[in-house]
């Protein structure tokens, strides 16, 4: 991922209503030309911005809809703006507003850890194992998964994608979060004898060779630094200070959290299950808190807390902020593209077979 080059000083020193502006301006001088999504963890001033806002599913399937759109600006993080690069016309452009934008997630998985964690597991399972791999991952993990077959998922289909791949094979290998893995499985009905954790920096994942053999879900030691904060005593709190609070996380939280949870699901599920809601609801939130105090001021006549009283920000997601938008976008305005995010042709090629699969189950 190339580094975000330093912004010039005069939009460091601009005040936030000058930004502000200056964005509307440039959003209307560049017209149907111009396509901004937003991830629902977006702070709210860049979030207003966005022609489509939502989870990871369903902007993808915007990027992979809007063709007429020449730039796609991708208020989201690294992987997201190269699922839409790859998904996207030959002829639209994706703009990351700050490259620095990345995911420690996606982070915990590189491609020589995978290669040699699949020669390893293929030597003893033979071709029983079929690889899943959740969007927050990069191109190459994603093209190593479509180039054996594999499929994508988003928090919002990961039972789907599951249940497809053990349709076609006899183990799935799930990466890289181990929590979205098994809360699924869990939910499908897969007990937590039928799954192992597999750490690449240990032999064999950590891991016999019995036990492997014997795992119907192999997964990754992988995990999402904001959604590992809700834990199990978290729940207990609110429950005591809020009597009749449902609690409502998102499947990327440990698999105690979300055993004692009313709901679970993806942040589209989240928002949808708190806006239909009857008034007077009060809900306990386990998801990034750009996203849990939208829903509070969306729904004033509900009660919606953080269930972690220390700020659950996604500090990668909050790189994008005004200051970088309005540079892209001035930049595009004059005639200039800079921030684009461009999957090689040999890496593309793979991980759109995985994404076309992720959308046909989606």
């Amino acid at each position: 991922m190339p580094l975000q080059v330093a912004l010039p000083e005069s939009y460091m020193i601009s005040a936030d209503a000058q930004l502000l502006e200056r964005i509307r301006m440039r959003k209307q001088e560049l017209g149907s030309k111009l396509l901004i999504l937003g991830h629902h963890y977006q702070r709210d001033e860049i979030i207003q911005f966005a022609d489509y806002q939502g989870d990871s599913l369903k902007l993808a399937q915007h990027a992979a809809s809007r063709g007429d759109a020449k730039y796609i600006v991708f208020c989201g993080v690294h992987f997201m703006a190269e699922s839409a690069d790859i998904l996207s016309q030959p002829h639209q452009v994706v703009i990351l507003p700050d490259m620095d934008a990345g995911c420690s997630m996606a982070d915990m998985a590189s491609l020589a850890q995978v290669e040699d964690s699949w020669e390893i597991l293929t030597s003893l399972a033979g071709d029983t194992v079929l690889p899943v791999v959740y969007i927050n991952s990069t191109a190459e993990i994603k093209d190593f998964v479509g180039r054996r077959g594999g499929t994508i998922c988003t928090s919002s289909n990961a039972a789907r994608a599951m249940k497809w791949a053990w349709g076609q094979k006899e183990k799935v290998l799930f990466l890289p979060d181990q929590h979205l893995g098994r809360n699924t499985a869990v939910r499908m009905g897969v007990s937590l004898d039928g799954m192992v954790l597999w750490d690449p920096e240990l032999l064999l994942g950590g891991n016999s060779p019995e036990s492997l053999k014997k795992a119907k879900l192999i997964l990754w030691k992988g995990h999402c630094s904001v959604h590992q904060r809700f834990r199990a005593e978290r729940v207990e709190w609110a429950r005591r200070e809020y009597p009749g609070i449902k609690i409502i996380v998102h499947p990327e939280c440990p698999y105690e959290t979300c055993k004692m949870a009313d709901s679970v699901g993806s942040t589209e599920f989240i928002k949808k299950t708190i806006t239909e809601s009857p008034p007077g609801s009060i809900w306990g939130v386990g998801t990034e808190v750009n996203l849990v105090n939208r829903l509070a001021k969306q729904n004033p006549d509900k009660t919606v807390i953080l269930l972690d009283p220390v700020v659950c920000v996604c500090t990668t997601m909050y790189r994008i902020d005004p200051q970088h938008l309005a540079w892209v976008l001035d930049n595009l305005a004059e005639g200039r593209i800079v921030n684009q995010v461009k999957v090689p042709a040999k890496v593309a090629e793979g991980a759109r077979l995985a994404l076309d699969r992720m959308l046909s189950l989606a």
